[in-house]
Protein backbone atom coordinates (compact mmCIF):
# COMPACT_ATOMS: atom_id res chain seq x y z
CA UNK A 1 0.00 0.00 0.00
CA UNK A 2 2.84 2.42 0.88
CA UNK A 3 4.32 2.20 -2.62
CA UNK A 4 1.21 3.82 -4.13
CA UNK A 5 0.46 6.17 -1.29
CA UNK A 6 0.54 9.31 -3.43
CA UNK A 7 -2.22 7.78 -5.57
CA UNK A 8 -4.30 7.38 -2.40
CA UNK A 9 -3.58 10.96 -1.38
CA UNK A 10 -4.65 12.29 -4.80
CA UNK A 11 -7.69 10.05 -5.26
CA UNK A 12 -10.88 11.93 -6.08
CA UNK A 13 -12.60 10.71 -2.91
CA UNK A 14 -9.75 11.76 -0.63
CA UNK A 15 -9.23 15.15 -2.29
CA UNK A 16 -12.94 15.93 -2.17
CA UNK A 17 -13.01 15.06 1.53
CA UNK A 18 -9.94 17.24 2.11
CA UNK A 19 -11.52 20.20 0.32
CA UNK A 20 -14.72 19.88 2.38
CA UNK A 21 -12.68 19.93 5.60
CA UNK A 22 -10.61 22.96 4.55
CA UNK A 23 -13.77 24.78 3.48
CA UNK A 24 -15.43 23.95 6.80
CA UNK A 25 -12.43 25.28 8.73
CA UNK A 26 -12.37 28.51 6.74
CA UNK A 27 -9.43 30.77 7.44
CA UNK A 28 -7.55 33.64 5.83
CA UNK A 29 -5.79 33.60 2.46
CA UNK A 30 -2.11 32.68 2.22
CA UNK A 31 0.59 34.63 0.41
CA UNK A 32 -1.23 34.38 -2.94
CA UNK A 33 -4.36 36.12 -1.62
CA UNK A 34 -6.57 33.22 -2.77
CA UNK A 35 -9.76 32.91 -0.72
CA UNK A 36 -11.83 29.84 0.06
CA UNK A 37 -14.64 31.13 -2.18
CA UNK A 38 -12.48 31.74 -5.26
CA UNK A 39 -10.40 28.56 -4.96
CA UNK A 40 -12.76 26.03 -6.68
CA UNK A 41 -12.77 27.91 -10.03
CA UNK A 42 -9.00 28.29 -9.86
CA UNK A 43 -8.49 24.58 -9.15
CA UNK A 44 -10.74 23.33 -11.97
CA UNK A 45 -8.52 25.05 -14.52
CA UNK A 46 -5.19 23.93 -13.05
CA UNK A 47 -5.80 20.65 -11.22
CA UNK A 48 -4.36 18.38 -13.93
CA UNK A 49 -1.01 20.22 -13.90
CA UNK A 50 -0.92 20.34 -10.09
CA UNK A 51 -1.70 16.62 -9.85
CA UNK A 52 0.99 15.74 -12.37
CA UNK A 53 3.57 17.80 -10.45
CA UNK A 54 2.61 16.00 -7.22
CA UNK A 55 2.78 12.53 -8.80
CA UNK A 56 6.14 13.18 -10.44
CA UNK A 57 7.61 14.78 -7.32
CA UNK A 58 8.39 18.26 -8.57
CA UNK A 59 5.58 20.15 -6.82
CA UNK A 60 6.94 23.07 -4.75
CA UNK A 61 4.74 24.35 -1.88
CA UNK A 62 4.39 28.09 -1.37
CA UNK A 63 5.87 29.71 1.76
CA UNK A 64 3.40 30.19 4.61
CA UNK A 65 2.21 33.66 5.57
CA UNK A 66 3.41 34.56 9.07
CA UNK A 67 0.94 36.35 11.32
CA UNK A 68 0.95 37.16 15.01
CA UNK A 69 -2.13 36.17 16.98
CA UNK A 70 -2.96 36.67 20.66
CA UNK A 71 -2.06 33.74 22.87
CA UNK A 72 -4.85 32.69 25.19
CA UNK A 73 -4.27 31.89 28.83
CA UNK A 74 -4.65 28.16 29.22
CA UNK A 75 -6.05 25.50 26.95
CA UNK A 76 -8.70 27.68 25.42
CA UNK A 77 -6.17 28.64 22.78
CA UNK A 78 -6.91 25.21 21.20
CA UNK A 79 -10.50 26.22 20.40
CA UNK A 80 -12.19 28.69 18.10
CA UNK A 81 -13.17 31.55 20.32
CA UNK A 82 -14.74 34.88 19.58
CA UNK A 83 -12.51 37.57 21.01
CA UNK A 84 -8.90 38.07 22.07
CA UNK A 85 -8.66 41.19 24.20
CA UNK A 86 -7.39 39.55 27.40
CA UNK A 87 -4.24 37.75 26.35
CA UNK A 88 -0.91 36.60 27.70
CA UNK A 89 1.46 37.40 24.87
CA UNK A 90 1.65 36.53 21.21
CA UNK A 91 2.33 33.40 19.19
CA UNK A 92 3.22 32.96 15.55
CA UNK A 93 0.82 31.33 13.12
CA UNK A 94 1.79 30.21 9.62
CA UNK A 95 -1.03 30.36 7.08
CA UNK A 96 -0.49 28.16 3.99
CA UNK A 97 -2.27 28.95 0.73
CA UNK A 98 -5.68 27.33 0.31
CA UNK A 99 -4.17 24.99 -2.29
CA UNK A 100 -1.48 23.81 0.12
CA UNK A 101 -4.02 23.47 2.92
CA UNK A 102 -6.07 21.10 0.77
CA UNK A 103 -2.99 19.03 -0.19
CA UNK A 104 -1.76 18.89 3.42
CA UNK A 105 -5.22 17.84 4.58
CA UNK A 106 -5.28 15.09 1.95
CA UNK A 107 -1.89 13.80 3.13
CA UNK A 108 -3.00 13.92 6.77
CA UNK A 109 -6.15 11.91 6.00
CA UNK A 110 -4.07 9.08 4.52
CA UNK A 111 -1.30 9.14 7.15
CA UNK A 112 -3.48 9.50 10.22
CA UNK A 113 -5.01 5.98 10.14
CA UNK A 114 -1.48 4.57 9.85
CA UNK A 115 0.03 6.44 12.81
CA UNK A 116 -2.84 7.22 15.17
CA UNK A 117 -3.74 3.66 16.31
CA UNK A 118 -0.26 3.24 17.79
CA UNK A 119 -0.16 6.57 19.62
CA UNK A 120 -0.32 6.54 23.41
CA UNK A 121 -3.72 6.35 25.07
CA UNK A 122 -2.59 9.31 27.19
CA UNK A 123 -2.15 11.57 24.14
CA UNK A 124 -5.27 13.69 23.59
CA UNK A 125 -4.35 16.48 21.18
CA UNK A 126 -5.47 16.56 17.51
CA UNK A 127 -6.75 12.99 17.56
CA UNK A 128 -10.13 11.59 16.45
CA UNK A 129 -12.54 11.20 19.34
CA UNK A 130 -10.21 12.89 21.81
CA UNK A 131 -10.16 16.35 23.33
CA UNK A 132 -8.67 18.61 25.98
CA UNK A 133 -11.50 17.58 28.30
CA UNK A 134 -10.31 13.97 28.10
CA UNK A 135 -6.82 15.03 29.14
CA UNK A 136 -8.14 17.10 32.06
CA UNK A 137 -10.35 14.24 33.27
CA UNK A 138 -7.43 11.82 32.98
CA UNK A 139 -5.37 14.03 35.29
CA UNK A 140 -8.31 14.22 37.69
CA UNK A 141 -8.40 10.42 37.95
CA UNK A 142 -4.76 10.50 39.05
CA UNK A 143 -5.56 13.17 41.63
CA UNK A 144 -8.41 11.06 42.98
CA UNK A 145 -5.99 8.13 43.24
CA UNK A 146 -3.80 10.10 45.61
CA UNK A 147 -1.15 11.68 43.39
CA UNK A 148 -0.57 15.07 45.01
CA UNK A 149 2.33 16.52 43.04
CA UNK A 150 2.78 17.40 39.39
CA UNK A 151 5.64 17.91 36.99
CA UNK A 152 4.30 20.85 34.99
CA UNK A 153 6.37 20.65 31.80
CA UNK A 154 6.63 23.49 29.30
CA UNK A 155 8.36 22.97 25.95
CA UNK A 156 9.94 26.19 24.74
CA UNK A 157 8.57 27.25 21.33
CA UNK A 158 7.89 23.64 20.39
CA UNK A 159 6.48 24.18 16.90
CA UNK A 160 9.37 26.51 16.04
CA UNK A 161 12.08 24.08 17.16
CA UNK A 162 11.06 20.71 15.68
CA UNK A 163 14.13 19.00 14.22
CA UNK A 164 13.37 18.02 10.60
CA UNK A 165 15.83 15.12 10.42
CA UNK A 166 14.48 13.45 13.56
CA UNK A 167 10.89 13.98 12.48
CA UNK A 168 11.37 12.71 8.93
CA UNK A 169 13.23 9.65 10.24
CA UNK A 170 10.20 8.82 12.40
CA UNK A 171 7.78 9.35 9.50
CA UNK A 172 9.93 7.17 7.20
CA UNK A 173 9.69 4.24 9.61
CA UNK A 174 6.11 3.70 8.44
CA UNK A 175 5.92 5.57 5.12
CA UNK A 176 7.99 4.14 2.27
CA UNK A 177 6.61 6.15 -0.64
CA UNK A 178 9.52 8.47 -1.44
CA UNK A 179 7.29 10.92 -3.30
CA UNK A 180 5.15 11.45 -0.20
CA UNK A 181 8.21 11.74 2.03
CA UNK A 182 9.79 14.25 -0.33
CA UNK A 183 6.60 16.34 -0.35
CA UNK A 184 6.35 16.37 3.44
CA UNK A 185 9.98 17.46 3.63
CA UNK A 186 9.28 20.30 1.20
CA UNK A 187 6.36 21.45 3.32
CA UNK A 188 8.65 21.58 6.35
CA UNK A 189 11.21 23.64 4.41
CA UNK A 190 8.72 25.81 2.47
CA UNK A 191 9.76 28.95 4.32
CA UNK A 192 7.86 31.80 5.95
CA UNK A 193 6.77 35.02 4.25
CA UNK A 194 6.32 38.02 6.53
CA UNK A 195 4.04 41.03 5.91
CA UNK A 196 6.92 42.95 4.34
CA UNK A 197 7.34 40.26 1.68
CA UNK A 198 10.58 38.77 3.03
CA UNK A 199 10.93 34.97 2.82
CA UNK A 200 12.60 33.35 5.81
CA UNK A 201 14.04 29.83 5.34
CA UNK A 202 12.74 27.13 7.72
CA UNK A 203 15.54 24.70 8.52
CA UNK A 204 13.74 23.73 11.74
CA UNK A 205 10.16 23.86 12.99
CA UNK A 206 6.74 23.08 11.64
CA UNK A 207 4.50 26.17 11.34
CA UNK A 208 1.29 26.20 13.35
CA UNK A 209 -1.66 26.68 11.03
CA UNK A 210 -1.21 23.90 8.46
CA UNK A 211 -3.42 20.77 8.56
CA UNK A 212 -0.35 18.51 8.55
CA UNK A 213 1.42 20.08 11.54
CA UNK A 214 -0.76 18.53 14.28
CA UNK A 215 -0.11 14.99 13.02
CA UNK A 216 3.61 15.63 12.59
CA UNK A 217 3.83 17.02 16.12
CA UNK A 218 2.15 13.90 17.50
CA UNK A 219 4.52 11.65 15.52
CA UNK A 220 7.50 13.38 17.12
CA UNK A 221 6.07 13.63 20.64
CA UNK A 222 4.96 10.00 20.58
CA UNK A 223 8.60 9.25 21.40
CA UNK A 224 8.18 11.38 24.52
CA UNK A 225 4.98 9.47 25.42
CA UNK A 226 6.74 6.13 24.97
CA UNK A 227 9.54 7.22 27.31
CA UNK A 228 7.02 8.21 29.99
CA UNK A 229 5.17 4.91 29.58
CA UNK A 230 8.47 3.00 29.78
CA UNK A 231 9.01 4.66 33.15
CA UNK A 232 5.46 3.72 34.19
CA UNK A 233 4.57 7.35 34.88
CA UNK A 234 1.07 8.82 35.21
CA UNK A 235 0.71 11.58 32.63
CA UNK A 236 -1.50 13.28 30.09
CA UNK A 237 -0.47 15.23 27.00
CA UNK A 238 -2.38 17.57 24.75
CA UNK A 239 -0.17 18.70 21.84
CA UNK A 240 2.92 20.21 23.50
CA UNK A 241 1.21 20.63 26.89
CA UNK A 242 2.14 17.77 29.21
CA UNK A 243 1.74 17.09 32.91
CA UNK A 244 3.11 14.18 34.95
CA UNK A 245 1.60 13.18 38.31
CA UNK A 246 3.77 11.83 41.13
CA UNK A 247 3.32 10.91 44.79
CA UNK A 248 6.34 12.71 46.20
CA UNK A 249 7.98 16.06 45.53
CA UNK A 250 11.46 14.56 45.36
CA UNK A 251 10.32 12.05 42.69
CA UNK A 252 9.00 14.92 40.61
CA UNK A 253 12.28 16.81 40.72
CA UNK A 254 14.20 13.72 39.61
CA UNK A 255 11.75 13.06 36.77
CA UNK A 256 11.88 16.67 35.57
CA UNK A 257 15.68 16.52 35.40
CA UNK A 258 15.78 13.17 33.59
CA UNK A 259 12.97 13.99 31.14
CA UNK A 260 14.61 17.32 30.32
CA UNK A 261 17.78 15.43 29.42
CA UNK A 262 15.84 12.91 27.31
CA UNK A 263 14.03 15.62 25.33
CA UNK A 264 17.28 17.47 24.68
CA UNK A 265 19.37 14.47 23.63
CA UNK A 266 16.82 12.32 21.78
CA UNK A 267 14.40 14.85 20.28
CA UNK A 268 16.41 18.10 20.34
CA UNK A 269 13.59 19.84 22.21
CA UNK A 270 14.18 22.46 24.88
CA UNK A 271 12.35 22.59 28.20
CA UNK A 272 11.50 26.10 29.38
CA UNK A 273 12.97 26.09 32.91
CA UNK A 274 11.28 29.35 33.88
CA UNK A 275 7.79 27.97 33.22
CA UNK A 276 8.36 24.31 34.12
CA UNK A 277 8.05 23.34 37.76
CA UNK A 278 7.35 20.60 40.29
CA UNK A 279 4.59 21.61 42.68
CA UNK A 280 1.38 20.56 44.34
CA UNK A 281 -1.30 19.75 41.78
CA UNK A 282 -3.48 22.62 43.02
CA UNK A 283 -0.68 25.05 42.11
CA UNK A 284 -0.43 23.86 38.50
CA UNK A 285 -2.35 24.96 35.44
CA UNK A 286 -3.16 22.38 32.77
CA UNK A 287 -5.06 23.54 29.68
CA UNK A 288 -6.72 26.35 31.65
CA UNK A 289 -7.76 24.14 34.56
CA UNK A 290 -6.46 23.27 38.00
CA UNK A 291 -7.48 20.71 40.60
CA UNK A 292 -8.75 21.57 44.09
CA UNK A 293 -9.17 18.54 46.30
CA UNK A 294 -10.59 15.97 43.92
CA UNK A 295 -12.49 18.45 41.76
CA UNK A 296 -11.74 20.12 38.44
CA UNK A 297 -11.73 23.92 38.46
CA UNK A 298 -11.09 26.59 35.88
CA UNK A 299 -8.06 28.68 36.81
CA UNK A 300 -8.53 32.11 38.29
CA UNK A 301 -6.87 33.71 35.25
CA UNK A 302 -9.30 31.90 32.93
CA UNK A 303 -12.28 33.20 34.89
CA UNK A 304 -10.84 36.71 34.99
CA UNK A 305 -10.53 36.60 31.22
CA UNK A 306 -14.19 35.51 31.00
CA UNK A 307 -15.21 38.43 33.21
CA UNK A 308 -13.14 40.85 31.14
CA UNK A 309 -14.69 39.72 27.87
CA UNK A 310 -18.22 39.99 29.23
CA UNK A 311 -17.44 43.51 30.41
CA UNK A 312 -16.04 44.35 26.98
CA UNK A 313 -19.16 43.01 25.22
CA UNK A 314 -21.46 44.99 27.52
CA UNK A 315 -19.63 48.31 27.32
CA UNK A 316 -21.97 51.30 27.04
CA UNK A 317 -19.97 52.98 24.28
CA UNK A 318 -20.45 50.12 21.79
CA UNK A 319 -22.82 51.62 19.22
CA UNK A 320 -24.60 48.44 18.16
CA UNK A 321 -28.17 47.18 18.46
CA UNK A 322 -29.09 45.07 21.48
CA UNK A 323 -29.93 42.22 19.11
CA UNK A 324 -26.38 42.21 17.75
CA UNK A 325 -24.94 42.57 21.26
CA UNK A 326 -26.90 39.54 22.44
CA UNK A 327 -25.77 37.54 19.41
CA UNK A 328 -22.07 38.17 20.11
CA UNK A 329 -22.49 37.83 23.86
CA UNK A 330 -24.34 34.52 23.62
CA UNK A 331 -21.84 33.16 21.10
CA UNK A 332 -18.99 33.98 23.47
CA UNK A 333 -20.68 32.54 26.57
CA UNK A 334 -21.58 29.29 24.81
CA UNK A 335 -18.03 28.91 23.53
CA UNK A 336 -16.52 29.60 26.95
CA UNK A 337 -18.91 27.29 28.79
CA UNK A 338 -18.54 24.51 26.21
CA UNK A 339 -14.89 24.43 27.20
CA UNK A 340 -14.73 25.56 30.83
CA UNK A 341 -18.14 24.23 31.89
CA UNK A 342 -16.62 20.95 33.07
CA UNK A 343 -15.25 22.92 36.03
CA UNK A 344 -16.99 21.75 39.21
CA UNK A 345 -16.91 25.23 40.69
CA UNK A 346 -20.38 26.72 40.98
CA UNK A 347 -19.75 29.49 43.51
CA UNK A 348 -19.04 32.39 41.07
CA UNK A 349 -21.60 31.33 38.44
CA UNK A 350 -24.69 32.88 40.06
CA UNK A 351 -22.83 36.08 40.92
CA UNK A 352 -21.59 36.65 37.39
CA UNK A 353 -25.07 35.90 36.03
CA UNK A 354 -26.53 38.63 38.26
CA UNK A 355 -23.70 41.01 37.35
CA UNK A 356 -24.20 40.40 33.61
CA UNK A 357 -27.92 41.15 33.81
CA UNK A 358 -27.14 44.38 35.61
CA UNK A 359 -24.67 45.29 32.86
CA UNK A 360 -27.35 44.65 30.24
CA UNK A 361 -29.88 46.81 32.11
CA UNK A 362 -27.24 49.55 32.13
CA UNK A 363 -26.90 49.19 28.33
CA UNK A 364 -30.65 49.54 27.86
CA UNK A 365 -30.65 52.55 30.17
CA UNK A 366 -27.93 54.21 28.09
CA UNK A 367 -29.70 53.30 24.85
CA UNK A 368 -32.97 54.90 25.99
CA UNK A 369 -30.95 58.06 26.64
CA UNK A 370 -33.63 60.73 27.26
CA UNK A 371 -35.65 60.95 30.53
CA UNK A 372 -38.99 60.86 28.67
CA UNK A 373 -37.89 57.74 26.77
CA UNK A 374 -36.82 56.05 30.00
CA UNK A 375 -40.12 56.87 31.68
CA UNK A 376 -42.13 55.63 28.70
CA UNK A 377 -40.14 52.40 28.41
CA UNK A 378 -40.48 51.64 32.13
CA UNK A 379 -44.23 52.24 32.00
CA UNK A 380 -44.52 49.94 28.97
CA UNK A 381 -42.77 47.31 31.06
CA UNK A 382 -45.35 47.65 33.84
CA UNK A 383 -43.64 50.07 36.23
CA UNK A 384 -46.18 52.45 37.88
CA UNK A 385 -46.08 56.00 36.48
CA UNK A 386 -44.83 57.78 39.62
CA UNK A 387 -41.99 55.29 40.13
CA UNK A 388 -41.11 55.41 36.44
CA UNK A 389 -40.85 59.20 36.55
CA UNK A 390 -38.79 59.14 39.75
CA UNK A 391 -36.26 56.74 38.22
CA UNK A 392 -36.34 57.99 34.63
CA UNK A 393 -35.73 61.59 35.63
CA UNK A 394 -32.88 60.77 37.99
CA UNK A 395 -29.43 62.19 37.21
CA UNK A 396 -27.62 59.33 38.88
CA UNK A 397 -25.24 57.13 36.88
CA UNK A 398 -26.38 54.42 34.47
CA UNK A 399 -24.69 51.81 36.63
CA UNK A 400 -26.41 53.02 39.79
CA UNK A 401 -29.85 53.15 38.19
CA UNK A 402 -29.44 49.68 36.67
CA UNK A 403 -29.76 48.26 40.19
CA UNK A 404 -32.90 50.13 41.24
CA UNK A 405 -36.10 48.30 42.06
CA UNK A 406 -37.84 49.94 39.10
CA UNK A 407 -35.16 48.87 36.59
CA UNK A 408 -35.21 45.30 37.93
CA UNK A 409 -39.01 45.13 38.00
CA UNK A 410 -39.37 46.44 34.44
CA UNK A 411 -36.35 44.72 32.90
CA UNK A 412 -36.93 41.50 34.81
CA UNK A 413 -34.89 38.34 34.34
CA UNK A 414 -37.72 36.80 32.30
CA UNK A 415 -37.94 39.90 30.12
CA UNK A 416 -34.19 39.87 29.47
CA UNK A 417 -34.43 36.19 28.55
CA UNK A 418 -37.19 36.98 26.05
CA UNK A 419 -34.97 39.65 24.51
CA UNK A 420 -32.38 36.94 23.86
CA UNK A 421 -29.96 37.07 26.80
CA UNK A 422 -28.43 33.69 27.57
CA UNK A 423 -28.40 32.33 31.12
CA UNK A 424 -24.87 31.51 32.32
CA UNK A 425 -26.09 29.26 35.12
CA UNK A 426 -28.17 27.21 32.66
CA UNK A 427 -25.15 26.82 30.39
CA UNK A 428 -23.00 25.63 33.30
CA UNK A 429 -25.67 23.13 34.39
CA UNK A 430 -25.88 21.86 30.82
CA UNK A 431 -22.11 21.38 30.67
CA UNK A 432 -22.26 19.51 33.98
CA UNK A 433 -24.94 17.19 32.59
CA UNK A 434 -27.71 18.43 34.87
CA UNK A 435 -31.24 18.58 33.49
Amino acid sequence: MNNSMMDLVLSSENMHKAWKQVKRNGGSPGIDGMTIDTFPDYLRKRWNKIKQALLLGYYVPAPVLRVEIPKKSGGWSQTSLLLAHATVGKRMLGIPTVQDRVIQQAISQVLNPIFDPEFSEYSYGFRPGRSAHGAVRQVNTYVKSGYKYAVDLDLEKFFDTVNHDILMNLVARKIKDKTVLKLIGRYLRAGIRDREGNTIPTSIGTPQGGPLSPLLSNILLDQFDRELERRNLRFARYADDAIILVSRLCDGKTILSEITMFLDRKLKLVVNHKKSKVAKVAECNFLGFTFKGKKIRWTESSFQEFHYQLKYLTRRSWGVSMEYRFQKLNQYIRGWMNYYGISQYYSPVQNIDDWLRRRIRMCYWKQWRYPRTKVRKLMELGVPRDFAIMTGASSKSYWHLSKTLQANAGMSNKWLEKQGLINIKAQWCKAQGYS
